[in-house]
């Protein structure tokens, strides 16, 4: 399927998601870039690409700019104040693509980064030193950044991840026009493998921030020094630039943090992902599956996501999938070696205790998490839903296409139902995934639901399978998963993504109130009712140990790690 990015109307947002204006400034993605061409055409790699070794990529840190200004924001309920500092410095890539590949075996196994360098059509690869890298989130304690006040005085001194993945664009016009690499890195605790990259003749933005807590920089005018550390230089082969910034802090303007802001309607598509509403819910990160860049690592904060009419995380806008025009007609079958999706659950996540949310009974206990269902291919899981006039079901039918991309085959499989509840209002595909809470022994099922989805591709779970799609459409559930006077509708899981829903609404969180004290499981199964056709479902449940302790009304949850994660 051919990519296309567009832009969706703006709408004003809350007064809590006054971060999405610093996230969204901080990219400034057209307007920075083409200051980073301007600071490119001086320095070495604009132009005609520099000679170099073959196949070795050519990095270099630089400013787009002299001078910086950037806004303290007040916190408010309890949130820190300070400054989201973007200084607008990029690692500019020539010769040769800036490539790796970061992928663990199992959870059992340490993640394993290896470089890759492309000279032509011969491709070698780089192992990085054991345990530089220890999550998907970039390279760690990249950048060192030390910011003194108008007295000379050292005020801050920082050191920052560099995801490769972050907003880019190209140094020069005889650059690839596109970019082959995903758009953000991926930060669900159970990523199993991603791909990082930087086009040849393009420039990526080192700015990343924790948006609990930003830099508390007082109003005033301060001067940054940034350089790449030395374990980077000397493994990359990057002379020690160290620009310098001047930085002018303003104190935010608004009547409120978030008064007069708008964002763009979008899903946090992987780099982060989950669904809102029956996603995450506040005080819980959610996994970042791809999308614009790292800088909007905070995106799956729950207070950004929605999913519902014209409003989900305010991070990327996908165009709507087009559905079939019209039931498919003939008969049905899937031939026999037809590429099929291959459906996995991962371990549940998130895991929380709640008192519950509108809707629940008050006074009782709910345990709730977050549960991914991810595609490990070869074939993307297409479904489309065609609704008879005036019925609230449609019905779902599952595609097949060959390795050209040409249809082959479809099957009935199920319906899609309309969710009307506020935070979903769009198109279900029923029986998607299930979830128990199993006894110590796992014999006994104590609390069970099932989960109809709208599919979107929220995580990047695995970018290293077999036809991973490193820039998937729907990662928009407004537009992927249709509006209520829908006629039919098409919803993808493309291959290396998954699709990530939070249990903490009614219905979906389990009622643990009269469940007694000790050791439980939570069962997650993906297509339980093996309706949809897969490579294999030997792979579609997952376990995840807990234990259950407290008292009624302040009931406690411990998480054992998973193996080598260790994330509850």
């Amino acid at each position: 399927m051919p990519l296309t990015t567009a832009l969706a109307d703006e709408e004003p947002m809350t007064s809590q998601q006054h971060r999405t204006r610093v996230k969204r400034s901080a990219l400034a993605v057209s307007a920075a870039l083409a200051v980073v061409a301007g600071v490119a055409a001086t320095a070495p790699g604009a132009g005609a690409a520099p000679s170099s070794t073959p196949g070795k990529p050519k990095l270099k840190l630089i400013a787009a700019s002299k001078a910086v200004t950037v806004t303290r924001w007040q916190g408010e309920e309890g949130e820190p104040s300070g400054v989201y500092l973007d200084l607008g410095t990029y690692v500019t890539v020539d010769n040769a693509p800036l490539e790796f590949k970061v992928k663990r075996k199992s959870y059992k196994d340490p993640i394993v980064a290896q470089q890759i360098l492309r000279n032509g059509t011969k491709t070698t690869t780089k192992t990085l030193p054991a345990g530089l890298v220890k999550d998907f989130a970039g390279l760690p304690g990249f950048m060192e950044v030390s910011v003194k006040n108008a007295a000379g005085r050292e005020v801050a001194k920082t050191k920052t991840n560099f995801c490769p993945n972050n907003a880019s664009g190209r140094i020069r016009p005889d650059a690839p026009a596109t970019s082959r690499y995903p758009e953000s890195c991926p930060t669900n605790p159970f990523t199993l493998g991603s791909v990082w990259g930087v086009q040849k003749g393009w420039a990526s933005n080192t700015s990343t921030f924790d948006y609990d807590k930003p830099l508390d920089l007082p109003v005033g005018e301060y001067t940054a020094k940034v350089r790449v550390a030395k374990k980077y230089r000397d493994l990359f082969g990057m002379p020690d630039s160290q620009p310098t910034i001047k930085v002018t802090v303003r104190q935010d303007s608004n009547d409120g943090p978030g008064a007069g802001l708008t964002a763009h309607s979008g899903h946090s598509g992987q780099g982060a992902g989950g669904h809102a509403g029956d996603h995450y819910p506040p005080g819980i990160k959610a996994p970042t599956p791809g999308a614009l860049s790292h800088a909007l690592e905070d995106r799956g904060l729950a207070h950004h996501l929605g999913d519902g009419r014209g409003h989900t995380d305010g991070s990327r806008i996908a165009p709507a999938l087009k559905p079939a025009s019209k039931r498919p007609t003939g008969r049905a079958g899937v031939p026999a070696n037809v590429p099929k999706p291959d459906l996995r659950s991962l371990p549940a996540f998130n895991i929380r205790m709640s008192d519950g949310a509108d809707g629940d009974v008050p006074g009782k206990d709910y345990l709730t998490f977050a549960a991914n269902v991810w595609n490990a291919g070869p074939a993307p899981l297409v479904v489309d839903g065609f609704r008879s006039p005036g019925k609230d079901l449609m019905d779902a039918y599952q595609y097949f296409y060959d390795a050209n991309g040409k249809q082959v085959g479809y099957t009935p499989t199920g319906t899609m139902e309309w969710d009307p509840r506020e935070g979903h209002e769009h198109w279900h595909f029923t029986d998607f995934a299930s979830y128990r809470l199993l006894n110590a022994d796992q014999t006994k099922e104590v609390r069970s639901g099932k989960e109809a989805f709208c599919l979107a591709n929220t995580d990047a779970v695995d970018y290293t399978v077999k036809n991973a799609n490193f820039r998937p459409y729907n990662t928009d559930l407004e537009s992927a998963c249709g509006e209520e006077n829908a006629i039919s509708v098409r919803e993808v899981l493309d291959v290396g993504s998954g699709d990530t829903y939070v249990q903490d609404i009614p219905g979906q969180s389990f009622d643990i109130t009269d469940v007694p004290n000790g050791t439980y499981y939570i069962q997650v199964v993906a297509n339980p009712e093996k309706r949809l056709k897969e490579t294999t479902t030997a792979n579609n449940v997952a376990l995840r140990k807990i234990v259950l302790g407290g008292t009624p009304g302040a009931r406690t949850v411990k998480v054992p790690p998973h193996h080598l994660i260790n994330a509850g």
